[in-house]
């Protein structure tokens, strides 16, 4: 009964759904709190599971080829939409979030893996499976556990404070398949139009992924003599990821990006004629010798890093008082009797019970320290030591991946890892563990935290669906450590395959960047090499000034870290979004227009996504029709950037159309 009556209650998301509530206004989510809903089933628990494994499988391949991740959570949900659609299951919201949230584990835990414990190969030290599935693992439980305490600060009490762009975009999907209509078809052609445009670029290569100035003889000069290069993702996905961003956020990400390529790279660029040494950690060539993306990756990608190190400390000092209330919340919770608990809370506001979130935590790092003991280090003060190190980052940095998250959609938990690697082998190194031990031991250490942390942000994720949508947040908690144990036991086989098929290093091999970094950062610390400690050090100070002045740190730092790229794109969505939601002087037409923005913006991630899955399964198997010659040329850089106005034109057109009686 209560199916079919929620079912006909699904009218699309709340007008008050992203937005700042007025003092006394409640948000009331898609399906009621007050009404038990289908959720947990054989059906969508199932799903879920044979979502982590395929998912894992093809997120982990992605991710050592190109270095990114693509996030699982939204071509999930198009799935979980079209088998319930398929089977004419009715009220499958709840189910569909359960499906999304348990198979998203894949995404987070790959993350997690593949940035850290492909070095070991890279440095050719053995890795064995359970070493990689443990520290996956354990990594990702102890993500879980730790971000539960803070699951209402980010989805309930910032409520509309947050854009959430990748939640948003999953949501969006999650009910304009429930509900149907105009919402659904809007959808499904943007979904179409972003899918088949991403997957012409990937696959056929018919214009360039990225337009660059390099196309004119102008911009040739400038990027060979000034360092000065301008790039652009014409990706549609990337784009909508702007829009759902916004322009203050996305301006600011760039403006890290702008500052670091167009202000930092030319100074540096400008001393180079007078250095007849290579200057910097562990620098093999002359500056003058070096390319703008060489500068980037030797010497503004660690400021970047110092930037998000110290955004994360400014972060960890300012949710000190929620830090406090977690904690006594848990103690609370733990030693007082439970007949408060069910009197008080509806359904979406119960998390797990904080006495078991507490007791998990131990168990967590009981099993954490016999891992490392008998496992890794084989010696009871390193294995001591290693737990620290893993169980303090890994608590600290749990807010900033989320805050992250829910800011870009973007986890900067390479460059927090990079962070963390950097601080263990100072630590291990202290305690005497040093040379090609050493290295193992920091590498796995770095993978738990990774992989803590990648789960952080992503599972805010899960839970601002949920809280949106009206899901059981305990019911999300408690089935997504099954997720994290599939997708982590996944994993482990998948890197395996992957290193005895290609390998990480030498011709033909997987590229796994970030793993290559970890590798080199790694190897002169347990060496004895020096660290680029002054730029990380500046980063800092800049987070700092940024702070005084009133300007996200995080945000921007990200910009510095993440390539000028990927973050130009963000603006140009971030500007569109501007565009359609202030032409009008009618309120309710800019917000009507804003909204079918959003949903077209959702469904370019959304076909972006899926689509990117596909390319890479295809490339797997041999199918790959792109010609390099071409897809580097500038006559496809250009055709690029007609294709991206082109796609630009019509979100602008199609959003403006919107009208105040359809929403």
């Amino acid at each position: 009964m209560s199916n079919s009556s929620e079912n006909e209650k699904i009218k699309g998301l709340p007008e008050n759904a992203y937005t700042e509530l007025a003092p006394g206004e409640e948000y009331k989510p898609v399906m009621s709190p007050r009404i038990a809903v289908p959720e947990v089933s054989m059906w969508s628990v199932t799903w879920g599971l044979v979502m982590a494994v395929i998912f894992s499988a093809a997120a982990a391949y992605l991710g050592l080829k190109i270095g990114q991740v693509f996030e699982a959570a939204i071509p999930i949900a198009i799935i979980a939409v079209g088998l319930s659609a398929v089977t004419k299951r009715k009220g499958a919201l709840g189910e569909n979030v359960i499906i999304q949230s348990i198979g998203a584990s894949s995404g987070v835990i790959v993350a997690g893996a593949i940035f850290t414990l492909p070095a070991l190969y890279i440095l050719n030290l053995e890795a064995k499976f359970y070493q990689v599935f443990f520290a996956s693992l354990l990594g990702g439980v102890l993500g879980i556990l730790f971000l539960i305490p803070f699951r209402k600060y980010f989805v309930s009490d910032m409520h509309g404070k947050y854009p959430f762009p990748e939640a948003t975009a999953t949501t969006e999907v999650l009910v304009s398949g429930e509900k149907g209509g105009s919402s659904a078809r809007l959808l499904l052609v943007a979904g179409l139009i972003g899918g088949i445009y991403d997957f012409i670029i990937a696959t056929f290569g018919w214009w360039s992924e990225v337009f660059t100035t390099r196309v004119i003889p102008f911009g040739e000069q400038l990027a060979d003599k000034a360092k000065m290069v301008f790039k652009l993702n014409v990706g549609a996905a990337v784009m909508g990821l702007g829009y759902i961003i916004g322009l203050k956020y996305s301006a600011i990400i760039t403006a890290g990006s702008f500052v670091g390529w167009f202000v930092i790279i030319p100074i540096i660029n400008y001393f180079a004629p007078g250095m007849t040494i290579p200057v910097g950690a562990n620098a093999t060539m002359l500056i003058g010798d070096m390319s703008a993306e060489m500068i980037f990756a030797s010497y503004v990608r660690p400021i970047g890093i110092g930037g998000i190190a110290m955004a994360g400390i400014i972060g960890i000092i300012r949710s000190s008082g929620i830090i406090k209330k977690a904690f006594g919340l848990a103690v609370t919770e733990t030693f007082s009797s439970k007949t408060k608990l069910n009197k008080e809370e509806l359904r979406t506001r119960r998390d797990i019970p904080m006495s078991i979130v507490g007791g998990g935590i131990v168990l967590t790092a009981i099993v954490i320290f016999i891992f490392f003991q008998f496992g890794v280090v084989h010696n009871l003060t390193h294995a001591l030591v290693g737990l620290a190190i893993v169980m303090v980052i890994a608590f600290l940095f749990t807010t900033v991946a989320a805050n992250a998250i829910a800011i870009v959609g973007t986890n900067p938990v390479s460059g927090m890892t990079l962070m963390t690697l950097i601080i263990a082998s100072i630590i291990l190194a202290s305690v005497g563990l040093t040379g090609t031990s050493g290295m193992v031991a920091a590498l796995i250490i770095g993978g738990v935290v990774c992989t803590a942390l990648s789960m952080a942000g992503g599972f805010i994720t899960d839970l601002k669906i949920g809280y949106w949508l009206g899901t059981s947040p305990y019911k999300q908690q408690g089935w997504k450590f099954l997720g994290t144990l599939v997708s982590a036991a996944t994993v482990g086989g998948v890197i395996i395959i992957l290193n005895k098929t290609y390998g990480f290093t030498g011709d033909g091999a997987l590229v796994a960047p970030q793993a290559n970094a970890m590798a080199a950062v790694i190897e002169p610390m347990m060496s004895g090499k020096p660290a680029p400690w002054l730029l990380y050090a500046a980063g800092a100070s800049l987070s700092l000034v940024l702070t005084m002045i009133g300007v996200p740190a995080l945000a921007f730092s990200l910009g510095m870290f993440i390539p000028l790229q990927l973050n130009t794109p963000l603006l140009v969505g971030g500007i569109i979004a501007h565009i359609v939601a202030t032409r009008s002087k009618n309120k309710a037409v800019n917000q009507a227009r804003k909204e079918r923005g959003t949903l077209i913006a959702s469904g370019f991630i959304a076909g972006g996504a899926l689509m990117g899955v596909i390319s890479a399964v295809l490339k797997f198997g041999g199918i790959n029709y792109v010609n390099a010659e071409w897809f580097e040329s500038n006559a496809a850089e250009i055709i690029a950037i007609v294709m991206f106005a082109a796609l630009c034109g019509y979100m602008i057109w199609e959003s403006l159309r919107a009208k105040p009686e359809e929403e």
